[in-house]
């Protein structure tokens, strides 16, 4: 598989399915890169897995990607070195690389199925753009029976919290959207906040779309309880202090990074929420504190 059909792949995945988490159509895309490669040496098919995971991220910068795409590195080639010959090896990799995603597939009925509990009936909750795994936390309340109302920022520069509206109008809940600014506004009149996150990283904080550190420190001034929901795929070994520790390679679209010079005119589509802020965070791997992520990041990467 060349670069040009490796993303033509990729495209192709999200195209297929668009409730596709963009970190699972990029291992879907590595599996089948996998199967295609003609590598002689195991070593020479890490350096084809290692550089076709850059080329994925090159046309999608989100951190999911690229922390999944690791995952999947480690997760396949932790038996590599258990078997001589090369074609038994990789028919063992290939078949990791399927439980794999099969693991992943299930992360998020298996959030839903933590978080959902922690909803009471009459609850008001608010929620940040628009996240797949928090829509799914929802719908399984609903699907409950479970009486709630939920107010979803606007989320600017693209209005991707409209998205989100819809999405929660079609399961029958009340749903208001509400300015990026207003989020202090409404927050008293909120019982929980729940939102997604596009990375966990090792100290137990996210990154996420743009907003959702101000929502963070407008509930933790309101003392409301703050919940992170994102599956293991996303825990990404990085360590930012604050803003500006996290990469630009993150903070900018894809396309953003291969047209604009000066990065320092545009806006950054992400930033990083301390963990100090977070109550907890539901995840595959159970329900976390923050400072619980840094022993689950370890074992996964181990």
């Amino acid at each position: 598989m060349n670069e040009e059909e490796l993303v033509e792949y990729f495209r192709a995945q999200m195209r297929k399915d668009p409730d596709m988490a963009s970190a699972v159509a990029a291992i879907r895309t590595l599996l089948e890169f996998l199967k295609r490669d003609k590598g002689e040496t195991i070593l020479g098919l890490r350096e084809s897995l290692t550089s076709a995971t850059d080329c994925l991220t090159r046309v999608d910068s989100s951190v999911a990607v690229s922390s999944g795409g690791e995952l999947f590195l480690r997760f396949i080639t932790l038996t590599s070195l258990e078997h001589q010959d090369l074609s038994r090896c990789k028919k063992v990799m290939e078949e990791r690389g399927e439980l794999f995603l099969e693991k992943i597939s299930m992360s998020r009925t298996k959030v839903a199925k933590l978080c959902h509990t922690f909803i009471k009936d009459g609850a008001k909750i608010l929620t940040h753009s628009f996240s797949r795994v928090v829509l799914r936390v929802l719908e399984k309340a609903a699907g409950e029976k479970k009486r709630f109302s939920v107010y979803v920022t606007e989320s600017q520069p693209d209005a991707a919290g409209r998205q989100m509206a819809d999405a929660l109008r079609e399961l029958n809940v009340p749903v208001t959207v509400v300015l990026d600014a207003a989020v202090g506004y409404v927050l008293e009149k909120v019982d929980l906040v729940i939102v997604g996150a596009e990375g966990v990283v090792e100290s137990g904080g996210i990154i996420n779309k743009i907003g959702t550190y101000q929502m963070a420190m407008c509930s933790k001034a309101h003392n409301k309880p703050f919940y992170v929901v994102a599956e293991s795929f996303k825990f990404v070994r990085l360590y930012p202090l604050n803003q500006q520790d996290v990469p630009d390679k993150f903070k900018y679209k894809a396309d953003t990074l291969k047209t604009v010079q000066n990065l320092s005119d545009e806006h950054p589509m992400i930033d990083y929420t301390p963990p100090s802020l977070i109550t907890l965070l539901f995840t595959d791997l159970g329900v976390l504190t923050p400072s619980a992520v840094s022993d689950e990041l370890i074992m996964l990467y181990l």
